[in-house]
């Protein structure tokens, strides 16, 4: 069976509309569904794009009805489907497929499922097209061959999946929930790290660098050579410095490339966007060098530069960090807003304490961290060992 033989009694099965951009209006009330809004399994609802009502009927466009079943045909994954929860006036994009079931003998759920499981895109795969990016024509979808099971047997499997997924997503609710009280957690060490610290004095008078990177560094940007440290390497979580998705850079020989150069014990602090980031270089290593939404801080004392990006990091440093921070629609901290900030007045021996004891009780947040992020990282393929088991073999 075919998804072509599935649509008898006044089903569809056809393609999305093309949509130009100069077809699209704002104050229209035809909405425009789009491959952003169709989840493996969930719709996502997150388009905001609307064409009149006249320009859908010129373009004879297709409208969605509540119930229709609704393909990507580009990643990611390839092949995904959802059902289309919602009623009124919709349209969906080229690169979409929209399946109609009006068989009472079939469940829209089942076949959904159906889709979504390995079965069927091990099918998908021998059919796909594109070199950069795959594609799967409406055309191949109609090709998949699959079988049917009587009304009851699909009741029977859909009532299964949806007790099994739905005991999933309790846990990776309470997954979700550990992270958000690992966080709580952070603060609240850095807190009570930092509480007993009164004496301060202005970052100005502790350092001896205080610089940004240079603008239109992107002329030097290469496949290897120095690291180029740019603003989604820091994060709000701690101050390592994440190199996951690092840009490479072949720097000038001038004084600019020196200016920008990063040394042992710098503190990184983001200066646009996404304010307040924090980055503590901990060692020597591969050479690199920021640009210029990141503010490089040199401390005089430069065995104290983690227990100051530390602080920085802390809810006493970002509210000092950030009660300068200027602009109406677009926030930024001046370089004098960084210097301006106070930062506590410590011995060698306490900062190391500090540091030491924060690192100690974070260390086992983090190794709870690892493992609920894996435990969700796997989530997704017990979906699909749940749909492997229920397609491949006929029950769960």
């Amino acid at each position: 069976m075919t998804l072509v033989d599935i649509i008898s009694n006044g089903g569809l099965l056809c393609d999305g509309d093309w949509i130009e951009t100069k077809d699209q209006d704002v104050r229209g009330k035809v909405r425009l569904i789009q491959l952003a809004d169709i989840g493996d399994g969930e719709f996502k609802d997150k388009s905001s794009k609307y064409i009149t009502l006249e320009t859908a009927e010129r373009l004879h466009c297709t409208f969605l009805e509540k119930g229709d079943i609704l393909i990507a045909r580009l990643p990611e994954p390839l092949g995904r489907a959802c059902i289309f929860p919602l009623e009124g006036a919709y349209i969906t994009a080229v690169d979409i497929a929209i399946l109609r079931i009006k068989d009472i003998s079939i469940n829209p759920q089942y076949i959904m499922y159906l889709i979504n499981s390995s079965t069927f895109r091990s099918q998908i795969k021998q059919y796909e097209s594109g070199t950069t990016r795959k594609r799967i024509s409406r055309k191949n979808l109609e090709k998949i061959e699959f079988s049917l099971p009587n009304l009851e047997i699909q009741n029977r499997i859909v009532a299964r999946i949806e007790e099994l997924f739905s005991k999933l997503d309790k846990a990776v609710d309470t997954l979700k929930t550990t992270k958000e009280q690992l966080a709580v957690y952070r603060q609240a060490v850095l807190k009570d790290a930092f509480s007993d610290f009164e004496k301060k004095d202005s970052i100005r008078n502790l350092t001896t660098v205080v610089t940004s990177g240079s603008r239109g560094w992107a002329k030097y940007y290469s496949e290897n050579g120095a690291l180029f440290v740019r603003i989604g390497n820091l994060t709000h979580s701690g101050i390592d410095i994440d190199f996951s998705d690092i840009q490479h850079i072949t720097p000038p020989d001038n004084a600019e490339g020196i200016r920008t150069r990063l040394q042992p014990n710098d503190v990184l602090v983001s200066i646009t966007a996404d304010l307040g980031s924090i980055g503590f270089v901990s060692k020597k290593g591969e050479e690199a060098y920021i640009n210029q939404h990141i503010a490089l801080v040199r401390f005089q004392n430069s065995a104290q530069g983690r227990f100051m990006a530390w602080y920085l990091r802390s809810e006493y440093g970002q509210k000092d960090l950030l009660k300068n921070k200027r602009g109406g629609g677009k926030l930024g901290l001046g370089l004098d807003d960084i210097r301006d900030t106070p930062v506590p007045i410590v011995d060698d021996v306490t900062a190391k304490e500090t540091v030491d004891k924060i690192e100690e009780q974070l260390s086992v947040c983090n190794s709870i961290e690892k493992t609920v992020d894996t435990a969700l990282a796997q989530t997704d393929a017990m979906r699909q060992s749940i749909l492997k088991q229920a397609f491949k073999e006929g029950s769960i």
